[in-house]
């Protein structure tokens, strides 16, 4: 692939173990021949030399172009002698093009403003969980069969060493009174006349029903519980056999000795979400502003941006959203976001999901973006990963999911467990249910692939989210969980249903010590 952007210039230098200067990236960028232009740096550079300066680019796009003209000398003064009066082919080039369009001025473009050093051998991002190109559901019910049982699978074997699991046909064949244990799927949740709470649990043998008495201390855990996620119960049965009485119940949960890893150098990352371009809300000063504080030396450690979702507003999202649109085609408003795009650093790593607003399907998992995006977005060689990812930054795992599920979180949940003011909490649930969108049928819209990618198979470091347009962190087990916040102000619709979003926001993660600042834009 061409090296054509800065990322790729900073990739392939770092394949090669040097380090540079961020203004010797922008000026290899824009060599006419980036390839050769970068060859030439390396081949040129001092053997005890690490980082590529700007000062050693120039001195190798100098030489070149003062061969080129002697070269174009020559071949013109031999044309003279030989009598030649053909034109020079406008299509062949003497290597004397500045590789700048006559039309761009004379003022640097944003993105290589600044004097940040790039430490291009430190840098590692690995990611998993990613379904881009990968979708091979098609609706049938057995796929539906498939993908629920993959769930039932995963997330049983994180329960099974804490109870004595015993399929549902071969409980309804144990004695009255035995002590019996059951990992299940949530099939119904109901109170009965007397107050007490009875919960039906499926496995792939059947269903069975288990009571849990209303005075027990476990019954608050009950009204946590959300339909299709899969927990663990054991008591005792009844003397019929033909109901389990509760005494525990289990969540497949992270485990409270979970210990985040760390980047082994000084090293951050931005991460927000709900940018939103194409709405007359959003912010575009407080970007700005965003983007300008990159380019300072207070945010050199800042090599990463990590978006989770909503890049654009979309159209068509929600009841006359029409009319609060300031670019109303969906592509002119992923050409405008790469524009803005363009502001951030170009030595920054980005990587983003898409989320609800997005021009992919909007049942979960979301792919990436298809092609016809993707070469709208090459401005800044930004990657795009589905919704939800697990993005492994210099060893830290951030878990990256746009949100949706958490307006059935909230809205099932007690207010003390799940709220939109602290958005961090319902959070915590997804992660304790090791599912970020347990049920289904709701709100979030669920496809059905080969296996169910919703599962949170691997304890991430960091639970990163957006949709809800509010900020909040905090640690659950000492995983960060952080809703970043959006780039918009409040649109009538969100007025309509009382949302007061947090915006201008850019939460700084320190990669090293997972610790956390906030920044304020707006």
């Amino acid at each position: 692939m061409p090296l054509s952007t800065p990322a790729r210039i900073v990739s392939e230098l770092a394949s090669r173990g040097y380090n540079a200067e961020r203004e010797a990236v922008t000026k290899l960028a824009d060599a006419p021949d980036p390839e050769r232009a970068l060859d030439r740096a390396v081949e040129t550079m001092p053997d005890d030399a690490l980082k590529l300066t700007a000062g050693h680019v120039e001195g190798v796009l100098d030489r070149a172009e003062s061969r080129a003209d002697a070269t174009a000398g020559s071949q013109r003064a031999a044309e003279q002698k030989n009598g030649a009066t053909a034109t020079r082919d406008p299509s062949v080039s003497t290597g004397t093009d500045s590789g700048v369009s006559p039309d761009a001025g004379g003022d640097v473009p944003h993105e290589t403003k600044g004097s940040r050093d790039v430490d291009l051998s430190k840098r590692a991002i690995e990611v998993a969980n990613d379904m881009t190109g990968n979708s091979t559901g098609t609706g049938e019910y057995s796929d539906f069969v498939s993908v629920f049982r993959d769930r039932y699978e995963k997330l049983a074997s994180k329960l099974r060493g804490r109870v004595n699991h015993r399929p549902t046909d071969a409980i309804e064949n144990m004695a009255g009174g035995s002590e019996a244990a059951l990992i299940g799927m949530v099939s119904d949740i109901r109170s009965t006349a007397s107050g007490h709470w009875l919960v039906e649990l499926e496995d792939t043998n059947g269903t069975f029903p288990c009571l849990v008495m209303k005075d027990r201390p476990i019954a608050d855990l009950v009204q946590q519980l959300l339909l299709d996620e899969v927990i663990a119960v054991d008591g005792t049965l009844a003397d019929d056999s033909g109901i389990l009485f509760v005494d525990s119940l289990h969540f497949p949960d992270v485990p409270r000795t979970h210990s985040p890893s760390t980047a082994d150098r000084h090293v951050q990352a931005a991460l927000i979400s709900d940018v939103h371009v194409g709405s007359q809300e959003f912010m575009a000063d407080a970007w700005h502003r965003f983007t300008d504080w990159l380019h300072t030396a207070e945010a050199e450690h800042v090599e990463y941006l990590l978006i989770a979702g909503d890049m654009v507003e979309g159209v068509g999202i929600y009841p006359d959203q029409d009319e609060e649109l300031d670019i109303i085609d969906i592509y002119e408003q992923y050409e405008q976001f790469s524009e803005y795009l363009k502001e951030v650093p170009g030595d920054m790593e980005i990587r983003m999901i898409p989320g609800n607003h997005d021009a992919v399907r909007l049942a979960e998992p979301q792919p990436g973006f298809d092609e016809e995006l993707r070469d709208i977005m090459t401005a800044h060689d930004a990657t795009v990963h589905s919704n939800p990812a697990l993005v492994t930054v210099e060893g830290v795992t951030v878990l990256m999911y746009h949100g949706v599920s958490l307006d059935e979180v909230i809205a099932e949940l007690p207010d003390e467990e799940a709220s939109y003011d602290d958005p961090h909490k319902a959070m915590y649930q997804l992660l304790k249910k090791r599912h970020v969108a347990p049920q289904y049928g709701g709100h979030t819209r669920l496809a059905p692939e080969d296996r169910d990618y919703l599962v949170i198979e691997e304890v991430p470091d960091v639970f990163h989210t957006g949709h809800v347009h509010k900020l909040g962190w905090g640690k659950y087990h000492n995983v960060l969980a952080l809703n970043s916040g959006c780039w918009q102000a409040q649109t009538d619709f969100q007025k309509s249903v009382n949302i007061d979003p947090d915006a201008g926001f850019a939460p700084i993660l320190d990669l090293d010590t997972l610790d956390m600042t906030v920044r304020k834009f707006a």
